[in-house]
């Protein structure tokens, strides 16, 4: 594994750093900054801003409108945005089922969803988790029933992130209840505007809405909406939780939040001293230097085990889950911490920081929101089951 950053990938780091101080907006990069929320807007003109560079889906094969990029280059193109505080890309289309359309869809499929995604006029949302089928998928019980040229879909999906926005969901549900539970799921794509379909905001610990429910009442879905065979949807969730499970490894916001973390350490406090002079908040920015050193580490072996055409390794992945989820975690923990009192502060309740250019807006809500980083996309435990069987169970 050659972890070395060539001349040609130190040049296009450049390219990527030009590119967004010149294209993404001061108001964009200071909420990213600081942990404030974007309007559903200010993603789209960001990611139609990349789409017309060329850059939108860094992972795609050329032929479907893609980069062709080899993986060292997206690792380092995303870094580069993540330092720049660009918004992260809605992951639901280009990162998640997209990959799966252009893989195991029909050329139908291809032609009519890909375009849309690159240019992110339609925003889609994942609807995996029920209430009682969360790092246990494969007891879900949302059911669609083969009614001729179409499925009729009951049940409830939870925990959906983007939900009151989205223009289209992909679906897991039960068509056959033969063999063991893994088997009988469908993956389905289907228009959140159909009949039947009612979506449900959920408030969350930060104030936020973008979590919903989402109810199926003899939901429509018609036959070309089914992508692959019928019954192996739970190959297909599998690919594309590989995707996201490396993906939320997130190591480059992570670098950007323990910059951060640094400057708000050497902020003098009233008394003149300041929080890096104190060995315990020392040792708190080493121990996380040191362990997102480590994950990038990881991320490259990963990369570099890579299998076209059959993702990630499913250890590899739930190993950068489980670490980049909790550095993520660390990271705002030691945030809040180094900015006291003024770290209670909500967007909105104060017009101005005392911390001046490292204001604590949006810090509080930020730190509570990614407590779940742990459970999304399946929890610590099921991961290092996850790992278990796959390294060690003969």
């Amino acid at each position: 594994m050659d972890i070395e950053v060539t001349p040609e990938e130190q040049e296009f780091r450049l390219e990527v750093r030009r590119y967004a101080q010149a294209h993404l907006p001061e108001t964009v990069r200071r909420k990213v900054l600081y942990g404030e929320k974007l309007e559903k807007q200010e993603y789209v003109d960001w990611q139609k801003h990349l789409h017309r560079k060329g850059w939108i889906a860094p992972a795609w094969p050329a032929q479907y409108g893609g980069t062709g990029w080899s993986l060292s280059k997206q690792r380092v193109f995303l870094h580069e945005l993540a330092l720049q505080c660009a918004p992260e890309t809605i992951p639901f289309g280009i990162s998640m089922v997209g990959p799966v359309i252009y893989t195991f869809g029909s050329e139908a499929q291809k032609a009519l969803y890909l375009p849309a995604i690159l240019n992110s006029d339609t925003w889609w949302c994942q609807g995996f988790s029920e209430p009682n089928a969360g790092s246990d998928l494969a007891s879900l019980r949302t059911r669609a029933v083969d009614c001729g040229d179409h499925y009729l879909l009951n049940g409830q999906k939870a925990w959906t992130t983007h939900g009151r926005f989205a223009d289209m969901m992909f679906c897991l549900a039960r068509t056959a209840d033969t063999g063991k539970p893994q088997q009988g799921i469908s993956f389905l794509l289907l228009d959140m505007k159909t009949p039947g379909v009612e979506v449900r905001p959920v408030r969350t610990i930060d104030e936020g809405a973008s979590i919903c429910e989402v109810f199926f009442n003899d939901v429509r879905v018609p036959k070309s909406g089914l992508v692959g065979k019928e019954g192996e949807g739970w190959t297909y969730a599998k690919f594309l939780l590989g995707h996201e499970r490396a993906m939320i490894a997130r190591v480059g916001r992570s670098r950007m939040q323990l910059a951060r973390a640094q400057r708000l350490a050497s902020h003098p406090l009233a008394d003149g001293s300041r929080p890096i002079d104190n060995p315990l908040y020392r040792q708190r920015l080493c121990d996380i230097e040191a362990r997102l050193r480590a994950l990038e580490l990881t991320e490259l072996r990963a990369l570099s085990a890579y299998r076209p055409g059959a993702g990630f390794d499913i250890a590899d992945s739930s190993m950068l889950k489980i670490e980049g989820s909790e550095i993520c975690q660390a990271l705002t923990e030691l945030l809040l911490d180094l900015a006291g009192r003024y770290g209670m502060v909500y967007t909105g309740r104060y017009t101005q920081s005392p911390i001046g250019d490292t204001t604590a807006h949006g810090l509080l809500g930020d730190h509570l929101f990614n407590r779940v980083a742990t459970i999304y996309g399946g929890s610590s435990e099921i991961q290092k089951t996850v790992i278990a069987k796959s390294r060690f169970q003969k």
